[in-house]
């Protein structure tokens, strides 16, 4: 059997303001080319299909248009709801859609799989929806879950008692923090506390392929534990993680082949750092004209208007930051110690802008304006 792991398609989601449903509905439409191509049997959705808890018109629009999408191409479909899902909306969606597509996000359902059956028998893929503590407890009673990590364990218990009974072989999905993997920071939303929460890899033991989502980049824990990450960049600090979906090759006796099937960025993403001028102006800036960027400025003062100056030169600048270079060594003095040790206006002046430029006072050019400017002010004030 043949299986597409994809996860976090995170429908809905901003890119620092600006909407991505096209962009997301190019790159799924890939992911149906690649299950044609490679005549994948399951589509396998590891959580957060939406950003929200409730998504727009549009989201379900797209979701459904991708699925049954998915669907024509000659894929079955199990989907499990992630942490920004919610369960209640995802679910109900379930009885809407054509046969041949599992939306699972009932924690009362883990344990009991949808099975699919190929030349070498059956497969029973174990959905978990992402399990809040707090929230499961009522459904296993007598159960000590305080932790995200104790949950887990509880659900994966019932798959392999499950899985003892049935035999064959067997694929989990889950969403959560896995022990090994790096979270990006500023991108996944917490679902832990210090290290609580994170899940050991032993708790995922058992089936022969386990399909994780939650964090935004492919990563492999082991060779039958991996994440496949999202399949658009949603913020500039996954720039450097590829974009795709694991194909995941069970042979007659459990996992025989995994490959990496990368997908199109629709736009690339990019940091440039210089000065505001050089920013403008300079050619090494050339290359990344139609790129998504992210600018860094390096003034020592803030400029006037950046963004707008530099959407001129790059109309997919998503972000502006002051990030000033050799600035002065902190002299460690707090605003009202400045104050106190100014000897006249000027130096008053020299302080309010040392304070406020983390060190750096007043140029020799502005020392000269402020002290015309009172110049002028002293003797405006003596011909009255």
């Amino acid at each position: 059997m043949r299986i597409l792991h994809t996860s976090d398609w995170h429908i809905g989601r901003s890119f620092h303001g600006h909407a991505t449903l096209d962009a997301l509905r190019g790159v799924l439409d890939a992911i149906v080319a690649q299950v044609r191509e490679h005549r994948v049997d399951v589509v396998v959705l590891a959580g957060d299909v939406f950003d929200s808890a409730a998504p727009s018109p549009a989201c379900y629009t797209l979701l459904t248009d991708a699925l049954s999408a998915l669907s024509d191409a000659g894929a079955r479909i199990v989907v499990t709801s992630g942490n920004h899902d919610s369960a209640a909306r995802l679910g109900f969606q379930a009885a809407l859609l054509r046969e041949g597509i599992a939306v699972l996000t009932d924690p009362r359902g883990v344990g009991i799989p949808v099975t699919i059956d190929d030349a070498d028998g059956p497969v029973h893929f174990y959905g978990i929806p992402y399990l809040e503590p707090a929230v499961v407890r009522a459904t296993w009673e007598g159960t000590d879950l305080r932790s995200q990590a104790q949950t887990m364990a509880h659900a994966m218990t019932l798959v392999r008692a499950d899985m003892a009974v049935r035999g064959g072989r067997s694929v989990a999905i889950a969403h959560c923090f896995a022990a090994g993997v790096e979270a990006t920071p500023g991108v996944e939303r917490e679902i832990r506390q210090g290290g609580l929460d994170v899940v050991p890899l032993s708790t995922f033991d058992g089936p022969d392929y386990v399909a994780l989502g939650h964090i935004h980049g492919r990563s492999q824990l082991s060779e039958r534990v991996r994440y496949a990450g999202a399949p658009l960049h949603y913020s500039f600090g996954e720039a450097d993680k590829p974009r795709g979906s694991w194909l995941v090759d069970l042979g007659p006796d459990g996992l025989a082949a995994v490959e990496w099937l990368p997908l199109p960025l629709p736009r690339r993403l990019v940091t440039v750092r210089g000065t505001l001028d050089e920013l403008l102006a300079h050619p090494r800036y050339a290359e990344h004209e139609d790129a998504w960027v992210c600018a860094q400025y390096t003034d020592a003062t803030p400029q006037s208007d950046p963004m707008r100056r530099l959407l001129r030169r790059f109309p997919f600048c998503a972000t502006v930051q002051h990030t000033p270079e050799g600035l002065p060594v902190a002299d460690g003095l707090d605003y009202a110690e400045r104050v106190r040790a100014a000897h006249d206006d000027v130096e008053l002046f020299d302080a309010f802008l040392a304070h406020v430029r983390a060190g750096e006072g007043a140029t020799d050019d502005e020392r000269a304006l402020i002290r015309e400017v009172l110049d002028t002010r002293t003797l405006t004030e003596a011909s009255r």
